[in-house]
């Protein structure tokens, strides 16, 4: 789970990585066989018992430098990756952190840009609302009407949702439901944990060589498994006949 990537210099959140740090964690993965993808890629492969050496690669909040920083570097080690974005702030900066700083987002074009490039969009809602407690109106607004707005930007079928901040409850996960995702990520659902709550393990810029095979190797331990079950679209595996 990547933010933004730029200098980090002034970042009092520390989710940014810089580019040539970026470019050293995506070379760490192929160097051990590993390929980085977008998410619907990785469950369908799942699903159809082709997921190994697959890693989910995502990019939360949509920001200009996704375009600019990340994607050339993905292309480099012809990997790709799910971008979640904001279309109610198209344009905009990222106004939820008040530490700022500033950054701008991904406008109309940078988003159909970022997907022509081989890159997923994903919704993130529409302006990173927290929706623990969120009213009802809220909810549908943040889930279905991001999903809406993003299919017409970019002409394609939109399968997945981030919630905004990682967090997740049982009323957030019934309104992506309903909104009609395939599957949302947040962070550390707990039992919640399945294809409407992925876990996920943020990676930044102080995760070095060594980092990055520590976080690997505890994150199923740290993370409910879930389960490579089927995905829409997937046949079910056909059972092999046995002869007596």
């Amino acid at each position: 789970m990547y933010h933004s990537v730029a200098d980090c210099s002034d970042d009092p959140y520390q989710v940014t990585v810089s580019p040539g740090r970026l470019d050293r964690q995506l070379r760490w993965l192929r160097r051990r066989g590993l390929t980085g993808v977008g998410m619907e890629r990785l469950l369908r492969a799942r699903a159809e018992g082709r997921g190994a050496g697959l890693v989910g690669l995502t990019f939360d909040d949509g920001y200009a430098d996704f375009l600019d920083e990340a994607v050339p570097l993905l292309r480099r080690y012809e990997f790709s990756a799910t971008v979640f974005v904001l279309p109610g702030l198209l344009g905009g900066t990222n106004e939820w952190d008040r530490l700022g700083p500033r950054k701008p987002l991904l406008t109309e074009d940078g988003i159909r840009r970022a997907a022509a490039a081989g890159m997923e969009i994903g919704s993130h809602g529409l302006r990173h609302t927290d929706l623990i407690g969120a009213a009802a109106g809220l909810l549908a607004g943040e889930t279905g009407r991001s999903r809406e707005l993003l299919r017409a930007l970019t002409g394609a079928e939109v399968t997945g949702f981030c919630y905004p901040y990682g967090t997740v409850d049982a009323r957030a996960m019934e309104a992506v439901r309903a909104a009609g995702y395939t599957y949302a990520c947040g962070i550390s659902p707990g039992p919640l944990t399945g294809m409407l709550a992925l876990p996920r393990v943020h990676v930044g810029e102080q995760d070095t060589s060594l980092r990055l095979h520590i976080k690997r190797r505890l994150h199923r331990w740290r993370r409910e498994p879930v389960p490579a079950g089927a995905y829409p679209g997937v046949p079910e595996p056909r059972a092999e006949r046995t002869t007596p």
